[in-house]
């Protein structure tokens, strides 16, 4: 089975980093790059594009609403033609910087906020569709399975592909629990990996709620920022090619 381990990138500003993009660059299939608006600037942007390129990975845009000092975890309100604006606004900036570059935006992931209001909200998973689509069709959506986003992306004739949160819980709907909510966030590595590697043998995970739900994908997202990251990255890379997994990017899995 294929599977792409995908990670978000280039999340610091000016001389501030949150994470080693660099060696977890090494262990990783995808990137999900900021585009300037919760994290990121111009000069990030192209350091990591091209690390990305040196190193066969997928380039991908991780959108989010304009929100840098909340890191794109509050939600801005805004008109959907203002957030198919914003979000075509990224897509540009990583595109003329990736061209510059020779490497190419093959998908689009949405961050913190906007990603959640994504996967629930139907009206604003169509403004991200639309948006995406508008800028370029051939670009795949990083979606929840059984999401708004999918649904919507889709409809549109999309490809999706579809995600695991390694270190994240679950509820019953099928979105991702509330940071806030006990269990929300996973920090044994261990179990991160025994999640993972239960999600890819049989698409069902554990719920918070006590559930068991379908969970079919594609990719697994490590995130950046998250102690011990390029550790579990190795981790998990190893873990699925002793189980029979095959480490592949997105836009290799067609």
């Amino acid at each position: 089975m294929k599977i792409d381990i995908n990670s978000d990138m280039g999340e610091g500003f000016g001389p501030y980093s949150i994470a080693d993009d660099a060696s977890l660059m090494r262990h990783i299939s995808s990137a999900n790059v900021a585009c300037g608006y919760h994290a990121g600037d111009p000069v990030i942007m192209d350091r990591t594009i091209r690390m990305a390129k040196e190193h066969g990975v997928d380039l991908g845009a991780h959108v989010s609403f304009p929100d840098r000092m909340g890191f794109g975890r509050r939600r801005i309100e805004m008109s959907m033609p203002e957030l198919e604006t914003h979000v075509l606004y990224q897509l540009g900036a990583l595109d003329g910087l990736a061209r510059r570059a020779g490497h190419r935006i093959t998908h689009m992931n949405p961050h913190g906020a906007l990603g959640n209001l994504a996967s629930a909200d139907p009206d604003t998973a169509d403004a991200v569709a639309r948006a995406v689509m508008d800028f370029d069709p051939q670009i795949a959506f990083i979606v929840l399975p059984s999401s708004a986003l999918e649904q919507s992306a889709t409809d549109m004739g999309g490809r999706c592909v579809r995600l695991f949160l390694a270190d994240r819980g679950y509820l019953e709907n099928g979105q991702l629990a509330p940071r806030g909510q006990n269990g929300a966030v996973i920090h044994d590595p261990e179990l991160v990996v025994e999640r993972v590697l239960r999600v890819i043998e049989t698409a069902e995970i554990d719920t918070l709620d006590g559930a068991v739900i379908p969970m079919p994908v594609q990719s697994i997202l490590v995130h950046s920022d998250t102690a011990g990251a390029v550790e579990l990255a190795t981790r998990l890379n190893r873990s699925i090619a002793a189980n029979g997994g095959i480490i592949t990017p997105l836009s290799r899995q067609e």
